[in-house]
């Protein structure tokens, strides 16, 4: 039996499939194609890039804060109250956002303490392609998955690329001792 995708699920595969292609494109010029000048030399310099990951989460919160204090169905919180839609949408993109972000800093950290300083340049790229992704995620969220889809794949897919290329490194390093 086979099942086509339905048409919500071919919008949201072609969101992903453009982030996949922006990923792959960014971070390949940046590690391997950033001419010598551009490039940052030490974990120090590409580690001070990570102090612009909290800006999606502080929006974030900021958003739903302001929210319920000026909605009186909401002013009392998520623990009290059921929520507006609104209320609720706000915090699933918070919710993402936090996940996101916990996950990304972890990765990010990791890649730099394992890389060799050459691939320090795709911090910065990395970095925009989290605020990016972050910024199209809220933006679309409210439209479906199809219009949330490539915020969300522009937000994972450079942790996916330096996740698994930190775990290669790491390897490589026991192996090669």
């Amino acid at each position: 039996m086979t099942i086509s995708p339905s048409a919500k699920q071919k919008t949201v595969l072609f969101g992903m499939s453009c982030a996949a292609a922006v990923t792959f494109c960014v971070l390949f010029f940046a590690a391997f194609h950033m001419p010598n000048e551009a490039r940052l030399h030490n974990a120090q310099d590409a580690l001070r890039w990570l102090v612009l990951f909290p800006l999606p989460l502080m929006i974030c919160i900021t958003a739903l804060a302001r929210h319920r204090f000026f909605n009186a169905q909401d002013i009392d919180g998520s623990g009290l109250t059921r929520g507006t839609e609104r209320a609720v949408l706000l915090q699933a993109i918070l919710q993402n956002t936090l996940e996101q972000t916990v996950l990304a800093s972890l990765t990010y950290i990791g890649f730099l303490a394992v890389s060799p300083p050459p691939y320090f340049g795709v911090m910065p790229s990395a970095v925009v392609l989290f605020l990016a992704g972050r910024l199209a995620f809220a933006w679309g969220y409210a439209s479906g998955a199809g219009s949330r889809a490539f915020g969300f794949a522009l937000t994972f897919y450079p942790t996916v690329v330096l996740c698994a290329s930190a775990a290669l490194l790491f390897l490589a390093r026991i192996i090669k001792h």
